[in-house]
């Protein structure tokens, strides 16, 4: 098991080096809260923010464990490195996934990994960290853990890094397996209508839960029919954004049908200090007219085809708008997905352009390599529009911005995450894409005139608005999602007095 250090610095004592359990009450509170972050970005961010706010608003003691593999180190520790000094980490050593199929998938490799990383857990659990734990929070992969909480004493939480409508798909899952035998997998109805929410197709699902006999699909019915064993869950998401789905989640929570659920979003990165290589992207917006860009980008894992890339900076050029465009290296392969990839030295994006596209597009329009301050881009006046992979972390970034979305989604559960935007919220458009799945340059160019100028302009800026608000209500003094958390955090102190994490 690797060491936990500090958020702030290497030097700092760990939980294992504490010298007594007197130095340790001094340093650090009693009551102990363990993350357990599954790989990726889109996890991550916001369990660290999470881990940031237990720690700083409610005093609480808590270690961020990450797991080595499946992700980009360069762009985890980025991530740790916005910790304060009073939040600890723990990397685990990579496990051995060599004997799985080389064809498995994400997914499941995803759930393996997090399985076999299980041992590591339950040592940094049961080890001298100067005081038992209170609670631990795993995410959306990592239920297998919650056995383990209640092996150790401790109570057992989820966090869903998305929105109500996955937690759901999950629950319908398991109601749908609730008298299969084992090893007999169910296909989830088409459409799939959801309990005070959107119908679904099987279009709109993640790839994993549309087919039976996909593999990953029998370790989500085991996820799945854990659920009932977690104390509660902590959702990313708001009340007023999906205020059917939460109250339905607190009705069923209140008639002991399913276990408390707790919306505590929107979690979104904090904003840091201007970084130098923010400076060209932010200076500029400054330079541009008030709501006049759209902002590009597909997150941290998202990937075009070398054809899709063509046709999207051709509809952004025929749109006559201002844009500022994140690119990221194209998939060879076909995968819309590069989590865990790792950029080469040489890569250059902007070589995969269109031959003449960026003199074209000069004065207009910006590209940028890989990455830009995405939480400033949204917040600047300039930015008028978003247009999106509908990645729930980046969803709650531009409507805590109040920036309508232009919805473009590419894989996991950012079908679902569209069809909640366009369907429920209205704070989004998303353009067709043809039978091949190639959005075409004339639906791009139309689509950001219709969201920069059209009829439907005025309706989704004023819903956007609307949604900025609630967000910011949401984490007001007296907002529904601080109270949330504050009754969590409330709970997981009176385990400690009471001396047991199952029952308080």
């Amino acid at each position: 098991m690797a060491a936990a250090t500090s958020g702030a610095s290497d030097t700092s004592p760990s939980p294992t080096e504490l010298p007594s359990p007197a130095c340790a009450k001094e340093l650090a509170p009693p009551q102990k809260v363990v993350i357990f972050a599954s790989p990726g970005a889109g996890h991550l961010i916001p369990l660290v923010e999470l881990a940031r706010r237990l720690s700083v608003d409610h005093g609480l003691a808590v270690t961020v464990v990450t797991l080595t593999g499946m992700s980009n180190p360069a762009t985890d520790a980025a991530v740790l490195s916005s910790l304060p000094a009073s939040v600890a980490t723990s990397v685990f050593p990579a496990v051995s996934l060599d004997d799985l199929p080389p064809d498995i998938g994400f997914g499941t490799l995803m759930f393996e990994l997090v399985r076999r990383s299980l041992p590591h857990l339950h040592a940094l659990m049961e080890g001298p960290s100067g005081g038992p734990v209170t609670a631990l929070v795993c995410d959306f992969f990592g239920t297998a853990a919650l056995l383990l909480a209640a092996e150790l004493g401790a109570q057992g939480y989820v966090f869903f890094p998305n929105s109500f409508a996955l937690i759901s798909i999950m629950r319908h899952i398991a109601e749908l397996h609730v008298d299969a035998t084992p090893g007999e997998n169910r296909d989830l109805p088409d459409p799939l209508p959801l309990s005070s929410g959107p119908v679904l197709r099987h279009a709109d699902l993640p790839n994993g839960f549309r087919d039976r006999t996909d593999l990953v699909y029998a370790y989500l019915v085991e996820e799945a029919r854990r659920y009932g064993r977690a104390n509660g869950f902590l959702v990313n998401s708001f009340e007023e954004l999906e205020i059917a789905m939460a109250e339905k989640f607190k009705r069923d929570a209140e008639d002991g049908a399913f276990p408390p659920v707790y919306p505590v979003g929107p979690i979104v990165r904090s904003r840091p200090g201007k970084e130098s290589d923010e400076s060209a992207c932010l200076e500029w917006l400054d330079r541009q007219l008030e709501g006049s860009v759209v902002y590009v980008s597909f997150g941290t894992g998202g990937a075009l085809s070398v054809e899709q890339t063509a046709e999207l900076a051709a509809g952004l050029e025929t749109s006559g708008h201002r844009f500022l465009w994140v690119v990221r290296m194209p998939s060879l392969d076909g995968s819309p997905c590069a989590l865990g990839t790792v950029p080469g030295a040489n890569d250059d994006p902007l070589a995969w352009l269109p031959e003449g596209f960026l003199e074209r597009t000069r004065g207009r329009g910006l590209a940028v390599a890989a990455w830009a301050p995405q939480v400033r881009v949204l917040s600047h006046p300039a930015t008028a529009a978003f247009l999106s992979h509908c990645g729930w972390n980046s969803t709650l970034e531009s409507v805590a911005a109040g920036v309508p979305m232009l919805a473009w989604p590419l894989y996991a559960e950012q079908k679902t995450n569209a069809a909640i935007l366009t369907e429920v919220t209205g704070v989004a458009m998303r353009p067709a894409a043809r039978g091949d799945g190639l959005v075409a340059r004339e639906e791009i160019a139309a689509a950001v005139r219709e969201l920069m100028e059209g009829e439907k302009r005025s309706a989704a800026r004023c819903r956007a608005r609307e949604l900025r608000e609630a967000a910011a209500r949401a984490w007001s003094p007296e907002g529904s999602s601080r109270r949330a958390l504050g009754e969590v955090a409330g709970k997981w102190k009176a385990a400690l007095v009471n001396g047991n994490g199952r029952t308080a």
